[in-house]
């Protein structure tokens, strides 16, 4: 009940699930990057392409295109110093931050790559990737198809894919700052990470999906990771031909536990700097943790397929979607998330139209919730608010990704609602055309999935949110997530209570200035 509070607690009453008086020690922050120390390390290219356009697909890659791939999907891209006040002579006031091409909050990207790799050149096993000087450090070399097959429980032939990527969760590296709240961003910086992911992997010709059920004491196990501090949150397998996928595990061998697993293989503690001296308890997240763990393949689940009750409200038809063609590289490169840089323009139908249709039509992707033969309505969805649309009257949109149709739900200007509804007001919400609302189910499949069901959730809403970040980008706008926001309001504005459902982020979309800032490209 106490778990089930917190989570409560963590969307509608961010205060009662924070800790009391909380004071950031920012002599004490952790760094932004996990650093290994006394294994062996493997350097990877720094001629980085400076576009994705005209890879050859699909071939095998070799030690350069993962150095590639790895950079495009988490290395570091930008150094940037921005000052609060144009008017300050205070150094105080000048920000320095390193940047990646997938956004995390507060800049803190708590999440780690880690990559189980056979290609040429390189010896086989399971490495880290060192985001601050680019390169692979050596976990454990060797052969381990067979575990992390079993790991997955045999729903996928790991033999025929040349990598497997981890995404893990360090949870003191935005817990400093961010206290308890910081377990709803780690969920949601996943997701975006992993987005960005799946994209880059359609660009190398890569076939990918992800599994979000495994068990975790092995996969941490073979990482050498101490659950305290860190856990795998998804696995995601890299391909460049047909492979076996399954959701349901009817593939199953026999009943697998983890602890009849991690004895397969000796333990590691690989040493790592954290920078931190003086490291917090986070009590409610170990047990979160900890009660999101799957310890035995019996475990894993599918979501039934869902089917959404049709709106019978006034609903307006968008003009048919045109593919946005756009080099990746060049997009990843002019995201941008505005904060008081918003500038209030018009957008057209089309604009909107191709926005809405991208992001929920590559938003498809190969997972372990579903059967594949089953139709399923998506897991999370999208509501908008809209102001200054071409042909749209004002009002609060739930959009119908079957019908490729806006449902209205409430007419009128919901701007300053939406403004007197954020916590903090670093966003001029008058200025912004577009709010877009990431939504999904209030219980977030407890019963099928339990406390995972939570995580996974974040993470999915998180993938959703690269989308349309990458999509705002390649059409000239920008896009700023926001969890600083009062979801009963918003969830009151779409009236969404009936459905079950609630509005899990906030991402204002639109035009922007130029900021005063000082940034350069970490890359040739």
């Amino acid at each position: 009940m106490i778990l089930d509070q917190f989570l409560h607690n963590l969307h509608f009453d961010i205060e009662k699930a924070s800790i009391p008086n909380w004071e950031v020690d920012w002599e004490d922050k952790p760094l932004p990057y996990k650093l290994y120390r006394g294994l062996p390390v493997v350097p990877l290219s720094l001629e980085i392409p400076l576009t994705l356009e005209g890879l050859k697909q699909p071939f095998m890659p070799d030690l350069r295109t993962i150095g590639h791939f790895l950079w495009y999907v988490y290395g570091l891209t930008q150094f940037s110093q921005s000052v609060f006040s144009l008017d300050s002579t205070d150094h105080s006031d000048v920000m320095q931050s390193y940047r990646r091409f997938a956004p995390s909050g507060g800049a803190l990207y708590p999440n780690e790559l880690y990559v189980y790799l056979k290609i040429e050149d390189l010896p086989i096993g399971v490495y880290h990737y060192d985001v601050a000087h680019h390169r692979l450090v050596l976990l454990r070399e060797g052969n381990h198809d067979s575990y992390i097959a079993k790991a997955l429980g045999n729903r996928c032939d790991v033999s025929s894919c040349f990598g497997t990527v981890f995404v893990s969760t360090m949870f003191w590296k935005n817990f400093f700052k961010y206290n308890n709240f910081s377990y709803r961003l780690q969920g949601l910086d996943a997701g975006v990470l992993m987005g960005q992911l799946l994209e880059v992997s359609k660009r190398f010709g890569f076939e990918s999906g992800v599994y979000f059920q495994f068990l975790d004491r092995a996969m941490n196990h073979l990482l050498g990771l101490s659950e305290r501090e860190e856990s795998v949150y998804a696995v995601i397998p890299l391909s460049v031909e047909a492979t076996i996928w399954s959701a349901n595990g009817s593939e199953k061998e026999r009943i697998i536990s983890a602890a009849e697993l991690c004895r397969e293989l000796p333990s590691i503690e690989p040493n790592h700097y954290l920078r931190s001296k003086r490291v917090k308890e986070y009590p409610l997240i170990s047990k979160l943790n900890e009660a999101s763990m799957l310890d035995s393949t019996t475990s894993f689940s599918l979501i039934e397929a869902r089917q959404d009750g049709n709106c019978e409200d006034q609903a307006v038809a968008l003009p048919h979607a045109e593919r946005l063609l756009y080099d990746l590289a060049s997009v990843c490169r002019k995201r941008f998330s505005p904060d008081m840089d918003f500038i209030l323009g018009k957008v057209s139908q089309l604009q909107l139209a191709n926005l809405l249709h991208e992001a929920t039509d590559s938003f498809l992707y190969r997972n372990d919730l579903e059967a594949t033969y089953q139709k399923h309505e998506p897991r999370v969805s999208l509501n908008i608010c809209l102001y200054n649309v071409e042909g749209i009257p004002n009002g609060a949109y739930q959009y119908d990704s079957t019908a490729h149709a806006l449902h209205l739900v409430q007419l009128g200007d919901h701007r300053l609602l939406l403004q007197n509804g954020m916590s903090l007001y670093n966003v001029n919400l008058l200025q912004v055309p577009l709010c877009i609302h990431v939504t999904g189910v209030k219980n977030y499949y407890k019963n099928t999935l339990g406390y995972r069901g939570y995580r996974i959730q974040q993470m999915e809403a998180g993938m959703l949110v690269q989308r349309l970040l990458l999509l705002a980008a390649g059409s000239g706008m920008g896009g700023h997530p926001l969890l600083g926001y009062d979801s009963n309001l918003c969830d009151k504005i779409y009236k969404m209570d009936s459905q079950g459902k609630t509005s899990l982020i906030q991402i204002p979309i639109g035009p922007y200035r130029s900021r005063p800032w000082l940034k350069g490209d970490l890359c040739s």
